[in-house]
């Protein structure tokens, strides 16, 4: 009989939906599940290992964050992914994932079956995370953009997730969202912003704030210009 080697982090990402999620109102069980099967320790930086874990943002290459659990959880059960198929019975929802950064948002999404595209402004931070995420037999594809653009080729998209803060809700990311999709982007300055939420319903554009939060800035044609 073959057998399995033991998890060493099953223990901890346990922990992890137990208390950051869970404990904090994060009820979707698809989220709960994925962020539950996803190995966050490949996502974050061998000094940072044992901190993969932690209810925390960590830092990456290129100046950039993998962001916490608690908010990954947050803006992925924002984006109602299983409302979206309830709606759309037999397709795949496709998913636009700005700012793919370590690749662990987009691991996410596509272990919650999302047809995943994600858009990286730094190449090298693009060709990481795809290697990530093909070593995990996860078939999200990332290319090398101004994810303040979006990417258009692919849209329309069922949700759109931006991990990084924009001064204001990017207007090609409204435009590429599909009729009932879902848009979650943090908006505000440099230092605080607040997270909203954005619903396309045919010509009309809903949205709501639903707490507030700190991210990386979106830098961009759409977002903040470098070095302001």
């Amino acid at each position: 009989m073959r057998q399995t080697t033991p998890d060493p982090w099953a223990e901890a990402r346990s922990r992890m939906v137990a208390e950051h999620l869970v404990a904090r109102g994060i009820r979707q069980r698809e989220v709960l599940d994925a962020m539950g099967r996803v190995p966050r320790e490949r996502f974050v930086e061998p000094q940072m290992l044992e901190r993969a874990y932690d209810d925390a943002a960590l830092g990456i290459a290129d100046g950039q964050t993998i962001s916490q659990p608690y908010i990954v959880a947050r803006m992925t059960e924002e984006l109602d992914l299983p409302g979206w198929r309830a709606r759309h019975v037999g397709r795949v929802p496709r998913v636009l994932d700005v700012g793919t950064g370590s690749g662990y948002q987009a691991a996410v999404l596509a272990t919650m079956g999302a047809q995943v595209i994600g858009v990286e402004r730094h190449a090298s931070l693009a060709s990481g995370a795809e290697e990530r995420l093909r070593a995990l037999r996860l078939p999200v594809r990332v290319g090398v953009g101004d994810g303040s653009e979006g990417w258009p080729d692919e849209a329309p998209y069922a949700a759109i997730l931006v991990a990084a803060a924009a001064p204001d809700v990017p207007k090609p990311l409204i435009d590429q969202l599909a009729d009932g999709g879902r848009l979650v982007v943090p908006v505000g300055t440099r230092t605080h912003q607040e997270l909203r939420i954005v619903r396309r319903m045919g010509d009309r554009v809903e949205w709501r704030a639903v707490e507030p939060c700190v991210f990386v800035p979106l830098v961009g044609r759409y977002g903040f210009q470098p070095g302001r």
